[in-house]
């Protein structure tokens, strides 16, 4: 659960809670660089991996006898190209599907404690540690600043949810253009694809809605008809965070009702609206 690695990081920021808002945002973009450069890094060797493999394979090798480490890099290329196929992409997905779906209680409690002890240890110090860091002093900063309270001029809200809204989903089109082109295959993706800013376009369009949603509150008619609605939502934010993976392992999981890889992307609309139905109806009664 995300809960565990916030906490790690939790005890990390609490030393810098009197700074400025203007040094947690300079901190915040230095976790923001690290976070950019380590995915390109990874980025950048699988197309190295790419580059060397295919000028080995164009060897002529009845002519040229390979060395050993050009034998070394042919297998990392040829592993690599096989493993990010659309077809071993599908056959993963498959067999998810099938450990997910399963009827077999404790097969799924293992599963599920193999895969949480990956990405609470290697994945977590490898790949996402600055990401939280990076959203935690963005969230301290707007916070000591008075933007998250709403105290900043309307036209700065609206013209920030404007540019993050409009810039993050511009990003996120390109990106999604190029994988629908090429069918999501990894490998061809990794060999076209030219940089990756999958950090930067989530602090766009985080940003981006934030502000929209503070911009809705600002407006009294809105915040009076609307927001109220998920005023006890909020009060019992820890019981409704845990309660949507209650409600969800029950309907998608085997050990429920088995619904997981059955529902097409605009049908779990559907699911999150009756999950959101249950839990402000459960917590207006609550209350």
């Amino acid at each position: 659960d995300i809960l565990y690695p916030y906490a790690i990081c939790g005890l990390l920021i609490f030393p810098f809670r009197n700074l400025s808002p203007n040094k947690m945002i300079l901190i915040a973009m230095a976790f923001l660089l690290i976070g950019t450069y380590r995915e390109n890094s990874d980025f950048f060797r699988d197309k190295k991996i790419i580059q060397k493999g295919q000028a080995i394979a164009a060897l002529d090798t009845a002519k040229v006898k390979l060395t050993e480490q050009q034998k070394e890099d042919l297998g990392k290329f040829m592993g690599f190209k096989e493993n990010n196929s659309k077809e071993a992409t599908a056959k993963a997905a498959e067999e998810q599907v099938k450990r997910v779906k399963g009827k077999n209680y404790p097969a799924l409690v293992k599963q599920l404690r193999d895969t949480n002890m990956w990405l609470q240890s290697s994945y977590f110090y490898e790949h996402y540690w600055f990401d939280i860091l990076m959203f935690f002093f963005l969230g301290m900063a707007f916070f000591k600043s008075g933007f998250l309270l709403g105290n900043k001029p309307t036209w700065l809200y609206a013209a920030i949810a404007i540019t993050g809204i409009a810039v993050g989903l511009l990003m996120n089109y390109f990106f999604l253009r190029t994988q629908y082109r090429l069918k999501f295959d990894n490998y061809l993706f990794t060999q076209q694809w030219k940089l990756n800013y999958y950090h930067l376009r989530r602090v766009f369009q985080t940003v981006g809605y934030l502000s929209l949603l503070i911009l809705m509150y600002k407006v009294t008619p809105i915040k009076k008809i609307f927001f109220s609605i998920f005023v006890p939502v909020g009060q019992m934010a820890f019981t409704n965070y845990l309660m949507q993976s209650f409600l969800c392992g029950l309907f998608f999981y085997g050990v429920g009702f088995g619904m997981f890889g059955q529902l097409e992307r605009y049908e779990i609309y559907f699911v999150v609206l009756a999950v959101w139905i249950i839990q402000i109806t459960g917590s207006h009664l609550w209350l």
